[in-house]
């Protein structure tokens, strides 16, 4: 099947695209692992099961800016009702291939799902929407059970309203940790404190970026009185230095921390919990932008993303990125970034947005904006970055990859014994990042714990080793056998005689 454009990704960028795209006259076929659209920052519960069981979905689980994505999923269902988009759910691309006049992806069902999409489909134009994933850092005791992602917790209680834990300490960076910690208390569970490897004041040093978002105040006062209200202890310059239990979370240890990162002596102490949600900021999912061949770059928060101009064109011809991609925004920069993206392709292929005369009037407001949310985004990070010395809180025994339960200390030895003098020749001699995650978990701390090695910034190389991979996606030996050419009958040299 051939499309005008194919849109990978339904969370906020992706869903915008589709729209957007649809509605300016292209053809588009939008891909999603999902069940159902909104990725990680819009996730619910069952939208059949909720109807079924008379109840609704909203506001009241805890969601952000929940308005607008119920009118972008209205233009969606009315226009897959319309035929005008193709919205294959439960299906990855474990496979692009960017041809001169067109791309080709190679889907796959979901593992335990069906799907209606076909093995391969081919456009014009793609636009790949992939999203972001926590940023995690290890700890000593990180892979007790009952120590999450500060993600993985809120996607419990936005999918399945349900509560990991309950008593629960929340530490890393970032303001992603509010609501995460409000959504715990709002569902019952005791927060015994958030721990902020950083200081707010951090932001009165990015006030230029910090202003050009000022819709963030009322949610900022908001959390504050959500804490107030559960009389959550917010700790500033802390974070958790270990995790305690035996066969499961029973404690862990908080600490002040230095402006450089590292622990300042004796200040450590125990805190008793059964949950730790331990978030760092996200990065960008960029199996397909790499498997793409764009190029990709180190952001201002160390995280690896991919180049795009200001159409969000990548550096192959025929491919756009929008999203978290480009750089972690949050998902109004998403949406403002998918529909960029889908009326720069209708533009580029001779086609009017409905209902707007003026593309080149709205697609110049869009590059605003985005310049607007993208200064504050930067300002973010700066404000929150991940500590400089985390890796003094790690332990010999520390594991760094829990696939492959590879500790900092064989790290260590690949580097002094071995010689391994980066991120690639880390994961060659001790294996971090090559089992069932491929570095999704271990990835960005095993390039920086390889950057530390070598005294030096974390390198576009080093993180580029690290998320790099063959397939994005798991697939059938059948799959794979279906690549190979044909080999051609050798020749009977007496035939034809």
């Amino acid at each position: 099947m051939r499309f005008d454009v194919a849109i990978v990704g339904a969370g906020p960028a992706g869903l915008a695209a589709a729209v957007n795209a649809a509605e300016s006259g292209l053809t588009v076929v939008l891909v999603d692992a999902g069940t159902q659209p909104g990725g990680q920052f819009w996730r619910h519960p069952d939208e059949a099961a909720a109807a079924a069981a008379g109840t609704t979905v909203g506001e009241s689980d805890g969601h952000h800016d929940w308005k607008r994505f119920a009118d972008l999923r209205a233009r969606l269902y009315a226009l897959e009702d319309k035929g005008a988009v193709e919205y294959w759910r439960n299906t990855q691309v474990w496979l692009i291939e960017p041809g001169t006049s067109a791309t080709t992806l190679r889907l796959t069902p979901t593992v335990a799902h069906d799907s209606h999409a076909p093995e391969v489909v081919t456009a014009r134009h793609i636009i790949l929407c992939p999203g972001g994933y926590d940023r995690q850092l290890p700890i000593p005791g990180w892979d007790l059970p009952g120590v999450m992602a500060a993600g993985g917790v809120q996607a419990l209680l936005k999918g399945n309203r349900t509560a990991a834990g309950t008593v629960a300490v929340v530490g890393g960076t970032g303001p992603f940790l509010l609501p995460v910690a409000t959504g715990l208390a709002t569902a019952g569970v005791k927060v015994a404190a958030i721990c902020e490897a950083n200081s707010p004041t951090g932001w009165l040093k990015n006030l230029r970026g910090a202003v050009q978002a000022p819709e963030k105040g009322p949610e900022g006062l908001e959390y504050a009185a959500a804490l107030a209200k559960h009389r959550i202890p917010y700790r500033v310059r802390t974070a958790v230095t270990a995790i305690h239990g035996n066969d499961k979370v029973e404690a862990v240890t908080i600490a002040k921390l230095a402006a450089d990162g590292s622990v300042l002596p004796g200040t450590g102490r125990r805190v008793p919990c059964d949950l730790v949600a331990l978030g760092w900021g996200f990065t960008a999912q960029l199996e397909l932008v790499l498997a793409a061949g764009a190029e990709t770059a180190v952001d201002v928060d160390d995280s690896l993303i991919a180049v795009v101009d200001e159409r969000l064109r990548s550096s192959v011809p025929g491919v756009s990125v929008a999203g978290e991609a480009t750089g972690v925004g949050g998902a109004a920069m998403a949406v403002v970034e998918g529909e960029l993206a889908a009326l720069c392709v209708a533009a580029e292929a001779g086609q009017s947005s409905a209902g707007n005369a003026t593309l080149g009037g709205r697609i110049a407001k869009l590059q605003r904006n985005r310049e607007r949310l993208r200064a504050f985004a930067v300002a973010m990070h700066r404000a929150n970055p991940v500590p400089a010395r985390w890796h003094s809180w790690l332990t010999p025994e520390t594991v760094v990859c829990r696939c492959e339960e590879v500790s900092y200390g064989s790290l260590c030895d690949a580097h002094t014994e071995l010689g391994a003098q980066d991120a690639r020749s880390l994961k060659s001699f001790a294996r971090p990042g090559m089992g069932w995650c491929q570095g999704r978990v271990c990835g960005f701390a095993t390039a920086s714990i390889a950057a530390d090695f070598a005294g030096c910034p974390t390198s576009a190389d080093d993180l580029r080793s690290m998320a790099k991979r063959t397939l994005a996606a798991p697939v059938t030996l059948g799959q794979l056998a279906a690549l190979t050419p044909a080999i051609p009958t050798p020749c009977n040299p007496d035939e034809g005689l």
